[in-house]
């Protein structure tokens, strides 16, 4: 029996007789003869059960109750090659590499993040900036139409301060995209906390802007001395401070940072920011999120006022659409892997920040610009059900 390096070569007959003529014969009856009393009447066949030679990118598995030389040539695992003959066991790639498709040797990965250049990343930045001169637009007309009375209900004051926060939450999406560094992965999460709670801390006070100023309406001091002072314009710096604090408490223990993932895509290297904390993120989050749902729950409760306040039931619905978008957000983002992970928390931001917009100020822009007769005091007073 010979080796596998041997497979291939005849073994011819002289080669084995030296051995045989040495053994002896043990028949049925348990009968011991020499081979050469009975080498004239015994015939042998030789069967050749060497296997083959298992050829690079191929390991040598052994089969189990057969001779050693008896084996199976098994391709090499997806992230490990073997480069020589014969080989007993693959070996894997490192980390930065990737095995070639006949996996016998290893190849360079390729660098890769959210570039500009992308199409996804394109698409991400031609939405963001569209927004962002959308939301320019409508502070344009809102400034244009600040003495009319569609834009004064409700604390004009706390729609421009709206609009204007709602200009950097498009923006910061942009941070998001091209190569990751220090700062950006800094800035992209910092920004993004604070901007958005000045946008839905602003949606807060408007709804409590709404309830007030109808409690106004009837004999009660207290609630008219709140609105005439300004209270709930101080919810915005409060709720603003609260989620610093956060960040700061993020930013002092485990601040995110450069990673490189090297196991999404088997022949990329991702470079992308890592959150460092990831219960520091989702506390940031889940802060959004309680302070939209306290929106959502105020604004709910008044929508029913009449029709001169009822921007509750726009901010009603901008909240609902926001408390959404983030919902929906936390599984997909861990259902996804590498840069579309990015690409998802940008959509994520992109889609709020357009519901906030969408919900409460395009209805106003259809108003003063296409239906300026409703947009008059005289219209108002109709509205409330003055004659």
């Amino acid at each position: 029996m010979g080796s596998a390096g041997e497979a291939d070569q005849p073994i011819l007959p002289w080669q084995l007789h030296p051995f045989l003529r040495k053994s002896q014969l043990i028949n049925n009856i348990v009968y011991n003869k020499p081979r050469d009393e009975k080498r004239k009447m015994i015939q042998y066949d030789i069967y050749n059960l060497c296997s083959h030679s298992c050829v690079p990118g191929y390991q040598k598995l052994p089969q189990e109750g057969r001779p050693v030389c008896c084996f199976i040539c098994v391709l090499c695992p997806e992230s490990d090659i073997s480069n020589q003959t014969n080989s007993k066991q693959c070996v894997q790639c490192p980390a930065q590499e990737y095995p070639n498709s006949e996996r016998t040797h290893c190849l360079p990965k390729t660098v890769t993040f959210l570039a500009f250049e992308d199409t996804l990343g394109t698409a991400i930045a031609c939405i963001a900036l569209c927004l962002f001169v959308l939301t320019a637009v409508i502070l344009g007309i809102f400034v244009k139409h600040r003495d009319t009375p569609i834009v004064k209900a409700n604390n004009q004051a706390l729609s421009f301060i709206l609009l204007i926060s709602l200009l950097p939450c498009f923006l910061c999406s942009l941070l998001f995209i091209g190569h990751p560094n220090t700062a950006t992965c800094v800035l992209q999460q910092v920004t993004f906390g604070l901007v958005f709670t000045v946008a839905v801390s602003t949606v807060l006070a408007k709804t409590i802007t709404v309830i007030l100023a109808f409690s106004a309406v009837k004999p009660r001091r207290t609630m008219r001395c709140l609105l005439l002072s300004g209270a709930s314009n101080s919810v915005i710096p409060i709720c603003s401070l609260i989620q610093m604090i956060i960040c700061g408490i993020w930013l002092g223990t485990s601040p995110p940072f450069i990673d490189i993932d090297s196991h999404s895509e088997p022949r990329n290297l991702i470079i992308m920011c890592n959150k460092g904390s990831v219960t520091a993120f989702y506390s940031v989050l889940g802060y959004l999120g309680f302070l939209a749902l306290g929106s959502f729950t105020v604004a709910f409760l008044a929508r029913n006022l009449p029709d001169t306040f009822n921007e509750a039931k726009f901010l009603t619905f901008s909240m609902l659409v926001f408390c959404s978008v983030w919902v929906t957000f936390v599984p997909v983002y861990h259902s996804t892997k590498g840069k579309f992970m990015v690409a998802v928390e940008v959509f994520s931001i992109l889609a709020s920040s357009a519901g906030l917009l969408g919900c409460i100020f395009v209805p106003k822009c259809y108003i003063i610009l296409l239906r300026p007769d409703k947009n008059s005091w005289k219209a108002l007073k109709n509205r409330r059900g003055y004659k």
